[in-house]
């Protein structure tokens, strides 16, 4: 089984990121959720944002950075939109990580090296018409990402919500996120070995 930290969007931790955590703990995977909004959550996207610039998106990643200190090497990273910065960091920088799982975001790899780890396993998932991934470079960083990764796949769904996996908050697509899970838990299930 694997071991997997999961970072929160510009909601914060929130009851339906927790929830998707308990599900990949149902299926035996060991599950760590950082909070890097020291307790904050939004229910309006605006409010997260702002949240997030005001803490600066470089802090976000450091705080990502110490979240894992003093857990295994070998981790699987998952981060939901602005959680896929500290993920993508660690899953890049870090050594011996096992995979990433890049949810509703992901951006170049230089912006964390030079290019994306030799062997590393990756899974991108997004709306295809969703305004921040599809219309802010997002997915053009991930088609990027996937064609010269060596393991990497894509997942659009069809659709516009931006955080289509979280039951309690408003672009939820049930069919999406549960296709999400299942192509997650494969993943972790493949890596995990």
């Amino acid at each position: 089984m694997a071991e997997v930290v999961v970072f929160h969007s510009v909601h914060g931790r929130t009851p339906g990121l927790l929830e998707f955590a308990a599900t990949l703990r149902a299926a035996g995977h060991t599950v760590h959720v950082p909070d890097l909004f020291e307790g904050r959550v939004f229910a309006d996207l605006a409010a997260g944002i702002a949240h997030a610039q005001e803490v600066g998106f470089d802090t976000v990643v450091a705080r990502g950075r110490r979240a894992v200190d003093g857990l295994p090497a070998g981790c699987v990273y998952a981060g939901f939109s602005l959680g896929v910065l500290p993920a993508q960091a660690l899953a890049q920088t870090r050594p011996g990580a096992r995979g990433a799982l890049l949810y509703s975001g992901c951006v170049p790899a230089t912006t964390f090296g030079a290019r994306w780890p030799d062997g590393l396993p990756l899974q991108v998932h997004g709306m295809v018409d969703d305004e921040v991934f599809a219309g802010e470079g997002d997915l053009d960083a991930a088609r990027a990402l996937v064609a010269a990764a060596e393991d990497a796949e894509l997942y659009l769904y069809a659709g516009s919500a931006h955080l289509f996996a979280d039951p309690g908050l408003a672009g939820y697509d049930a069919v999406a996120a549960s296709q999400l899970t299942a192509r997650t838990l494969r993943f972790l299930a493949r890596v995990g070995q």
